[in-house]
């Protein structure tokens, strides 16, 4: 059974923005949309390559490389070239602090 693992403090992330955290050896991107908190694995499923640093437009990011969109409250693929989901991470707040649920 996975557990909950602190990865961040609510208050690092505004609106809009994300950081990449490590949960069980995996990196995973947790985003702010209005004041509501998001986890993606970190990887594009259309080439393997990290996915965090690309353009948020609403609930969606751009894929940095290639325009791959996925949705961030669920890492289902809205626009190709991508075609698979990406995994999607449980997040809650205890204490001020973001946790994410280990796979």
């Amino acid at each position: 059974m996975s557990d909950w693992i602190d990865v961040i403090s609510a208050s690092a992330l505004l609106d809009g923005e994300n950081s990449v955290v490590d949960v069980d050896g995996v990196d995973v991107a947790v985003f702010n949309l209005a004041g509501t908190f998001y986890a993606i694995e970190d990887v594009c499923s259309h080439d393997g390559g990290e996915i965090a640093s690309g353009v948020i437009e609403g609930e969606e990011i751009i894929c940095p490389r290639h325009g791959a969109r996925f949705c961030i409250k669920t890492g289902r693929v809205t626009s190709p070239p991508a075609y698979e989901d990406i995994p999607c991470y449980s997040v809650r707040i205890e204490n001020g602090r973001i946790q994410v649920k280990g796979v």
